[in-house]
């Protein structure tokens, strides 16, 4: 009890400690416009519109909102909210994750939330948490409670390794994890993506990133499933 406690006043302390320092990596505040092709086995091919926000209010507290727009009519929202504590090299960061993915076209809400420990420095960043899933249908009426799906525990994980400091005016990463800017896939479902980003103005930054998304990959079966590109602009304060 007093561990968590001690977790909850430093949350609240660095929330409340206001600092023009934008932390590390060069973390500035960032809104961001992206568009993207992406096609599944599920969806087909659709075009999705993203929208995401960085706000490094201090050098001990950061929070990260985005939203998807998609004409597959699945529309997406994520919120992460990030404590740091600063080490000899580089951080260790606590996270708290909440997704929502409304699948209009069946109907169908989709809930994950997670708590996840990570350390990240100049040329890595590795995150490892737990999430739980609550996936219902729009229909249901709220005197039954048989027809949603619960999923209490799921490993999630994320490592991305960096070609460059993150701080770098250019970059290239790639990363292997179960979780993206807007999905949680059960442990077993990996995905593999590569990023990158160039700095075209002092406030100006252009992005890309693409991600292939196959099946069976822990049943020595592998077999591809999806795969998304996305590009846009970032607009750093």
């Amino acid at each position: 009890m007093k561990k968590i406690l001690y977790l909850v006043v430093c949350l609240v302390c660095s929330m409340a400690a206001w600092a023009g320092n934008p932390g590390f990596g060069d973390r500035k505040y960032t809104i961001s416009g992206m568009a993207e092709y992406s096609y599944n086995k599920t969806w087909g091919h659709h075009a999705n519109f993203d929208i995401q926000g960085l706000m490094p209010f201090n050098p001990h507290f950061e929070m990260e909102a985005r939203l998807q727009f998609s004409t597959a009519n699945v529309h997406s929202g994520a919120l992460q909210l990030r404590p740091k504590f600063e080490l000899p090299v580089g951080e260790m960061f606590l996270e708290t994750d909440i997704y929502y993915r409304g699948v209009a076209r069946n109907r169908i809400g989709d809930m994950t939330a997670a708590l996840g420990v990570g350390y990240r420095m100049d040329y890595v960043s590795v995150t490892l948490g737990l999430y739980s899933r609550v996936i219902d249908n729009w229909d249901r009426s709220w005197y039954n409670d048989e027809t949603f799906v619960v999923e209490p525990f799921n490993l999630l994980y994320r490592i991305e390794v960096f070609c460059r400091p993150q701080n770098n005016p250019w970059n290239l990463s790639f990363m292997f994890s179960n979780v993206d800017d807007y999905q949680m896939e059960r442990m077993y479902q990996p995905l593999f993506s590569v990023g990158a980003y160039y700095d075209v103005a002092d406030h100006w930054r252009l992005n890309f990133w693409a991600q292939c998304k196959p099946t069976g990959m822990f049943h020595l079966d592998a077999t591809f499933y999806g795969a998304t590109f996305r590009t846009g602009f970032s607009y750093r304060f």
